[in-house]
């Protein structure tokens, strides 16, 4: 783990996208997938969404161990909100396909929900997919 900022190989792997590492690193049993890093209190999965690291979010998913509602440590936002937020459609639809995502997760910075987000960034295909799963159209209004 780095002393610093408190990423492990697996964050670390995730961060820039290194899918054939990530495979690797999955692999092992001492590999703890839901590792924070210090500044940010980011996950692996956290990180790639936030990257828009597809086929990285794709093996993260496959542990089931994986913690698909991980807030971040400042706004509690979770993977699903990011992913919302950055418009990543594939990566919302990767984790829609889990039972454990909560699509009506608020942040605390204003209680936005990834709905509210989405549509405020004007993510049509993300909206669309939040609301075929059900996403709740007025909740998460500030």
């Amino acid at each position: 783990m780095d002393k610093y900022y408190g990423q492990t190989p697996l964050w670390r792997a995730v961060d820039k996208g290194y899918e054939a590492v990530v495979q690797l690193l999955l692999r092992r049993a001492d590999v703890h997938p839901n590792c924070r890093d210090k500044a940010y209190g980011h996950t692996p999965l956290w990180q790639a969404v936030d990257r828009g690291h597809e086929e990285v979010v794709r093996l993260l998913l496959q542990r089931k161990d994986v913690d698909t509602n991980a807030q971040d440590k400042y706004y509690g936002r979770t993977p699903l909100w990011q992913a919302a937020d950055r418009g990543h459609a594939a990566i919302v639809r990767l984790l829609l396909q889990r039972d454990d995502v909560d699509i009506e997760s608020t942040d605390r910075y204003n209680g936005q929900t990834p709905l509210w987000r989405a549509i405020e960034r004007g993510h049509d295909a993300v909206v669309e997919l939040l609301v075929s799963v059900g996403a709740a159209a007025m909740s998460g209004m500030p």
